[in-house]
């Protein structure tokens, strides 16, 4: 069960593989974190990247959150789900003139920049569309956090953010532009933190160039934007607990006297969803055992690219003898996996298993890899299940080519 809603009839009916989101676990997660902030003036502004579903994006945004959003598709999303402009923050470190546009013209609630050249277009830009913009700096603290390097956002030497020398001639830019406005002073650290200290070394920096710049007249400065990453349990790793970070950054934050932004992803959806495939065969190589199933690379890429681990479970528990075995996809790729060397039961083909804590980064990081249709996305609210986004056909993958000029 999922909520509600019995996951073999969802595979059934639907068919597989497909992911599946639960609301009321959304909702549990979104006022845990909400609740642990409640001492200090916050918003969580939700990590659209981790998951795009709109179906997904509403249910966030009913709860009143704010949305944090990385490029024009993100933001023309958050918008279809009702987030209003000033609740979007828009980060990034590759924005084109064109999203940049697109931003100040809808007026959104801070537009980060993470590179000098950046900031001088968003001028640029201001200038030309004669419309105020309020402006953040993101910084990179060169904080070092324990995760994958792929995730790990807040260490020098990497395209994020501002370096922290670089900060203060950047202010003195906005303040001399007669349509800048700097508004947010914001670091992102990575993904997947378990430990609070390097949420407590970034804050600090921060506090540092605050000071710094109220120092050379900078007045204007609303929100101090800690970013997201905050970790869940996949396997055997500890989880960040919401009481424990809110007890140990809020002292730091209090401080500030500003509104407090806060990006979790993952916190908030990563458990939340799972993704159900079906055994197609089983067969033995060179003694090892796998499991070729129906869902692949394609659609869940995250153990191939990160080597991470998700649980696998029998939707349905049969008591057959367990065993190692690497379980596999249809993708012609070796890396083609969703577990390796892993014990699981003796399922057979047609058996339906469910891939846990695939709400994060699951269909939003899926392709079209050998020409294979995404997969489709479920909501179950309650009692109730529908399809959100149905799966594409091989009609959807061809449909806008041309053979011929």
């Amino acid at each position: 069960m999922l909520g509600g809603a019995s996951l073999p009839e969802v595979a059934t009916r639907v068919g597989t593989p497909v992911f599946c989101y639960n609301a009321d676990a959304i909702r549990a997660r979104y006022r845990v974190l909400d609740g642990a902030l409640a001492e200090i003036p916050h918003r969580i502004c939700f990590a659209v990247k981790a998951n795009s579903n709109l179906a997904v994006l509403r249910i966030l945004q009913e709860l009143g959150a704010g949305a944090d959003i990385v490029s024009l598709g993100e933001m023309r999303r958050a918008l279809a789900a009702g987030f209003t402009p000033d609740r979007i923050v828009f980060s990034g470190v590759g924005k084109t003139a064109d999203e940049i546009t697109a931003a100040v013209a809808a007026g959104i609630g801070h537009l980060n920049v993470e590179s000098r050249e950046e900031l001088e277009l968003v001028g640029q830009v201001a200038a030309a569309e004669q419309k105020p913009v309020h402006v953040g700096i993101r910084v990179n603290p060169d904080v070092t956090t324990d995760t994958h390097p792929y995730i790990s956002t807040g260490k020098s030497g990497i395209k994020f953010g501002l370096p922290t020398d670089q900060v203060v001639p950047a202010a003195e830019y906005v303040l001399r532009h007669p349509l800048l406005e700097l508004t947010s002073l914001a670091m992102h650290l990575g993904s997947q933190i378990v430990d609070v200290e390097p949420f407590l070394q970034g804050i600090t920096r921060l506090m540092e160039l605050l000071d710094r710049l109220r120092s050379i007249g900078v007045s204007s400065l609303q929100v101090l934007d800690i970013g997201g990453g905050l970790g869940i349990r996949y396997a055997e790793e500890r989880a960040l607990d919401p009481g424990e970070f809110a007890r140990a950054v809020i002292p730091r934050l209090t401080a500030s006297g500003m509104m407090v932004y806060l990006e979790p992803g993952r916190f908030l959806v990563g458990s939340a969803g799972v993704l159900l495939t079906r055994v197609l065969y089983r067969k033995h190589s060179g003694g090892k055992g796998f499991i070729i199933v129906d869902a692949g690379m394609n659609d869940l890429v995250r153990p191939s690219h990160y080597q991470a681990y998700h649980e696998i479970v029998e939707l349905e528990q049969r008591g057959r003898p367990a065993s190692r075995a690497d379980v596999v996809g249809p993708v012609c790729e070796t890396g083609d996996f969703l577990a390796l060397d892993r014990m699981l039961p003796g399922v057979e083909a047609g058996d339906a298993l469910a891939v846990l804590g695939s709400g994060a980064y699951g269909f939003v990081m899926a392709s079209n890899y050998n020409s294979r249709p995404r997969p489709p996305e479920v909501i179950v609210d309650g009692e109730r299940w529908w399809v959100a986004r149905p799966r594409e056909d091989l009609e959807d993958l061809f449909r806008t080519e041309r053979l011929s000029p």
